[in-house]
């Protein structure tokens, strides 16, 4: 059996948040929040998302009857990322990912 240590969301400045969001302005979304809500197939889909990449977006479906900041907020918490952005239906998680060759990471300017 493996023990899952729960992952911690890295702590971002003003400046960081910025650089990222001016990051995910073309990033598709990735995964999706339907009907049913934030479920574990979903919560499973956005970690299996965050082995390959570090900044993703997630969209909330129209369908979906679920509150978009607390949706937000319990999806990063559960998978260990920063919650970088909502607009829209779009919610914007960044988790660093040290096993991804260093040309595919995103190096964060140093806060200020």
């Amino acid at each position: 059996m493996s023990s899952k240590k729960k992952k911690r969301a890295p702590a971002l400045s003003k400046k960081q948040l910025r650089f990222l969001r001016g990051l995910a302005h073309h990033v598709d979304p990735l995964a999706m929040i339907g009907q049913h809500g934030l479920t574990d197939q979903v919560i499973k889909s956005v970690e299996d998302v965050f082995h390959t990449h570090e900044l993703i977006k997630v969209k909330v479906q129209s369908t979906a009857t679920v509150e978009r900041p607390e949706t937000a907020a319990r999806l990063a918490q559960q998978t260990g990322a920063a919650l970088v952005q909502i607009i829209g239906g779009m919610i914007v998680l960044y988790r660093p990912n040290p096993d991804l060759p260093s040309d595919r990471t995103i190096h964060l300017p140093r806060p200020s």
